[in-house]
C-alpha cells in the first residue's frame, strides 16, 4: 500500500526547527495545507513564511504549546476541530533526549522524555485516527538508537525502540483502513536535538564514529517521504545508518553488551 503526496492535509508535530520544519518545507510545493505546531511561535512563523514562498496558495495553520503535557495535546485537538482540518498525513516528529546515566538525570527530563517520546506519540495518533482522511498516512519519527540499549542515554533508545514497535504494529491495523505508516530511524543528524539533550553541566554522550553515519535533514526527509509513497513500513536513511542497522540487529547480545561496557567505560573517564 503506497500514499501520494500530493494535495496533502499534513499536521507536523515539532516543526519549528530540525526535521519537522524540513517536512514542512519539502511538502510545501505540493500540499495543500499544513498545521504546524511547535513550542516557540516566532520559529512556527518563520517556517510559515518559508513555505508560502515555495507556495502562496498553501494553507497553514499555526499551534503553539507543549505536546508532552494533556494540555498542549488538547490545545491541539481543540484547534484541529475549531479550523475544520482535517489531515490525511500525520508526521509524528517531536521528540527529545538527554545525556547522561538515569541516577544522575532529573527526575522531570526523564519524565518528559517518556511523556513526548512515546504518550503524545499514541494518544495524537489515537486522536487523529478518527478524522483522518483515507488512503491516509503517517510518519512516526524514530532512530537508529531503538535498535539499541545505550548507556548514557538509555530512557530515549528505549523510548525509540518503543515506537519502532508500535509503529509496525500499527503498520499492519491500519491497512485495511487504507492509512500507511511509515516509522524512520535516523542516526546522527544535525539538528537542535543536542542542545537539548546536553545538560546544564555539560555532561554530554560519546559521539565517536558518529560522523560515518550523520546525515543532513534534508536527506532524512526527502528518504522518508519517498518510502512514505513507497510504503515501506521501516526506513534506516542513508547507507551507512542502514548497514549499522543491520550489524546492531544481528550482533550476538553477549558481545554487544561487552561492547557498550567498553564504550560506557571510555566515555566515564
Amino acid at each position: 500500500m503506497t500514499f501520494d503526496t500530493q494535495h496533502c492535509r499534513a499536521l507536523i508535530t515539532g516543526a519549528s526547527s530540525g526535521l519537522g520544519a524540513e517536512f514542512a518545507r519539502q511538502l510545501a510545493p505540493e500540499a495543500r495545507a499544513l498545521f504546524l505546531t511547535g513550542r516557540r511561535l516566532d520559529a512556527l512563523e518563520a517556517v510559515k513564511a518559508e513555505c508560502l514562498a515555495l507556495n502562496p496558495q498553501l494553507q497553514i495553520h499555526l499551534c503553539t504549546g507543549d505536546i508532552a503535557t494533556d494540555e498542549g495535546r488538547g490545545r491541539v485537538l481543540e484547534n484541529l476541530q475549531t479550523s475544520g482540518f482535517q489531515p490525511n498525513l500525520l508526521i509524528n516528529n517531536a521528540g527529545m533526549g538527554d545525556y547522561g546515566t538515569v541516577a544522575t538525570a532529573e527526575a522531570g527530563k526523564l519524565r518528559a522524555q517518556m511523556d513526548l517520546n512515546m504518550t503524545a506519540l499514541v494518544l495524537l495518533t489515537h486522536a487523529c485516527l478518527p478524522r483522518m482522511q483515507r488512503p491516509g498516512g503517517i510518519i512516526n519519527i524514530s532512530s537508529l538508537a531503538s535498535t539499541l540499549p545505550m548507556p548514557a542515554m538509555a530512557v530515549y533508545a528505549a523510548s525509540k525502540a518503543f515506537v519502532t514497535s508500535f509503529s509496525e504494529a500499527l503498520a499492519v491495523e491500519l491497512e485495511p483502513d487504507h492509512i500507511t505508516v511509515t516509522c524512520v530511524c535516523p542516526g546522527p543528524t544535525p539538528t537542535r536535538f543536542s542542545q537539548t539533550a546536553r545538560r546544564p553541566d555539560g555532561e554530554d554522550t560519546d559521539r565517536g564514529g558518529q560522523g560515518l553515519l550523520r546525515i543532513p535533514p534534508q536527506q532524512v526527509v526527502a528518504e522518508a517521504l519517498q518510502a512514505l509513497r513507497a510504503g515501506q513500513t521501516c526506513l534506516y536513511p542513508g547507507f551507512g545508518v542502514r548497514c549499522a542497522s543491520r550489524l546492531f540487529r544481528h550482533l550476538p547480545r553477549v558481545l554487544l553488551r561487552v561492547l557498550l561496557r567498553r564504550r560506557f567505560a571510555k566515555g566515564s573517564v
